[in-house]
């Protein structure tokens, strides 16, 4: 065991990678309604707020880390309403691929314009 000791007290921030940083502004600020909050200076990243986690777009080639690469792994956005969450969006332009409720929880599962997974998301509990 290491004698160093770290301790983890949050998540301050999730990747989110694009190919074009300009276009996924406008997605995650106009289509998604998310608050912007700031640039990283000059470097092609912003951060959205979404409740208490921030999502920060980057296109990693403007940090020396190559090309854009869709995650894997969708991030859930959590909204009071799914279905009307899915029509908004829906007239937005958004393409869902798939919705359904698990009895615990209602999902609506879409990606954003680099393919990124995302999901509406609301918990009965």
């Amino acid at each position: 065991m290491s004698t160093t000791e770290t301790t983890v007290t949050g998540v301050d921030f999730v990747c989110i990678p694009t190919s074009d940083h300009d276009r996924a502004v406008r997605f995650y600020a106009d289509t998604l309604g998310l608050e912007r909050g700031k640039r990283w200076g000059e470097r092609p990243a912003t951060e959205f707020q979404a409740g208490n986690l921030t999502l920060a777009v980057m296109d990693p080639s403007g940090f020396g880390q190559g090309e854009a690469r869709p995650n894997s792994a969708p991030i859930a956005l959590q909204v009071a309403d799914v279905a009307a969450s899915q029509a908004a969006l829906e007239a937005r332009g958004v393409i869902f691929h798939m919705s359904f409720d698990s009895g615990v929880c209602h999902q609506a599962i879409f990606s954003d314009p680099d393919g990124n997974p995302l999901i509406l998301h609301h918990r009965y509990a």
